[in-house]
C-alpha cells in the first residue's frame, strides 16, 4: 500500500471513528441545558420536541397528558456526534424530527459546550455519559443515532447496558473496529502529529473533508470554529482511545432493529457489510455521492429513510 493511499485510509478512518401524533407538525425551539455525570462532568445537550407536548423546549416537571399537554407517543431520538463536532450539527435532523419526536442532541464530553476534564476519553466513558443523559431525561423508549466516532460510542453503550430502553439503533459511517496491520499503525502515528502539530491547518482540511457537496462558507466556518472548541489535547486522547477500542464482538449484541448508514467507496466499505452480518437483522444503505457527513449532505435522503426506519419499530 503507497504512502498516499495510508494517508487516504487514515483520514477515513479518523473521519468514521472519530402512526404519526395528533398534534400539528410545528416544532417548539430547541434549547440547551446541561446532564450532571456521575464523575462530575456536564454534558450539554439541546432538545426540542411537538409544540404543545410536555417536552416542548425543556423537560416539563408536569406528569404525562396533564396540564394540556399532548402526550408524545413515538420514540425519543438521542444524536451523538462524531470527533470533535457539536450538537448542533444534526440541526437538519433536530429541525424535522422535532415535529413528532422528542429529540435530544448532545455535544460529548470535550466537545461543543460540554465539560474538557483530563480523562474519560475513550468509547466506554463517553457511552456512560449518553447513558447518564438517557436516564436523567427519561428518553427511554429511544432510539440512538451515533455517526463517526459516535458510532462505537453507541455500540459500547449496549456492550455495558444492554437493549433495554432502546427502541432502534442507527449507525452513521463510523466502524466499532478494525484490525490494524503495523504498516497503519505506523503511518496513525505520524498522522496523529499532523493533528498535534498543525492543529489550526489539519482541523479546516478536516471539516472540508466532510463534505462532498458544496456547503455554505460561513456555515464552514462555523464547524471548524466548533471543532476548535476541543482542546488540542483531548482530540488526541479520543483519537487513541479510539484506535485502542475494538466493540466488534458486542454488535451480535444489539437485538433491537438497526440501521447503518454509509458514504460507500472508502476503503471501508467491507467493514460495514461485516458490521451488517453481526448484528442480526440490521438493514445497510448506501448515500451514493454524500461526503462522511451524509446527514448533511443528504439530509432529506437521510431525514426519509429514517423516517421509514423510525415508522417500523414495533410499537
Amino acid at each position: 500500500m503507497t504512502t498516499k493511499r495510508i494517508h487516504k485510509c487514515l483520514t477515513v478512518l479518523l473521519l468514521v471513528l472519530l402512526s404519526p401524533l395528533l398534534v400539528p407538525a410545528q416544532v417548539g425551539k430547541s434549547r440547551g441545558a446541561f446532564v450532571a455525570t456521575a464523575d462530575g462532568v456536564k454534558i450539554h445537550y439541546l432538545e426540542a420536541s411537538p409544540k404543545g407536548s410536555q417536552y416542548e423546549f425543556r423537560i416539563s416537571k408536569e406528569p404525562m397528558g396533564e396540564a394540556g399537554h399532548v402526550p408524545i407517543k413515538n420514540p425519543s431520538i438521542l444524536f451523538v456526534p462524531g470527533w470533535t463536532m457539536p450538537a448542533w450539527i444534526w440541526e437538519k435532523q433536530i429541525d424535522h424530527f422535532s415535529k413528532t419526536h422528542r429529540v435530544v442532541a448532545i455535544d460529548p464530553r470535550g466537545q461543543g459546550e460540554s465539560s474538557k476534564p483530563t480523562d474519560g476519553y475513550f468509547p466506554a466513558a463517553r457511552a456512560r455519559d449518553i447513558k447518564a443523559v438517557v436516564d436523567q431525561l427519561k428518553l427511554s423508549p429511544v432510539v440512538l443515532v451515533g455517526c463517526s466516532m459516535g458510532v462505537p460510542e453507541v455500540v459500547s453503550y449496549v456492550e455495558q447496558f444492554g437493549t433495554r430502553g432502546l427502541a432502534g439503533v442507527v449507525l452513521v459511517d463510523g466502524i466499532a473496529g478494525t484490525d490494524p496491520n503495523p504498516q497503519m499503525m505506523s503511518a496513525m502515528i505520524a498522522f496523529a502529529g499532523n493533528f498535534l502539530k498543525e492543529r489550526d491547518k489539519f482541523t479546516e482540511g478536516f471539516v472540508r473533508s466532510m463534505y462532498k457537496k458544496p456547503q455554505p462558507e460561513p456555515y464552514i466556518q462555523k464547524v471548524i470554529a466548533a471543532s476548535k472548541q476541543t482542546p488540542t489535547s483531548v482530540g488526541a486522547a479520543l483519537f487513541l482511545g479510539m484506535v485502542s477500542t475494538d466493540n466488534r464482538a458486542a454488535l451480535a449484541k444489539i437485538d433491537k432493529p438497526a440501521l447503518i448508514c454509509t458514504a460507500p467507496g472508502g476503503p471501508w466499505d467491507t467493514v460495514y457489510e461485516d458490521m451488517q452480518k453481526r448484528i442480526p437483522g440490521a438493514r445497510l444503505e448506501k448515500f451514493d455521492g454524500a461526503g462522511h457527513a451524509l446527514f448533511v449532505d443528504a439530509a432529506d435522503k437521510f431525514n426519509a429513510l429514517l423516517d421509514d426506519f423510525l415508522s417500523q419499530l414495533p410499537k
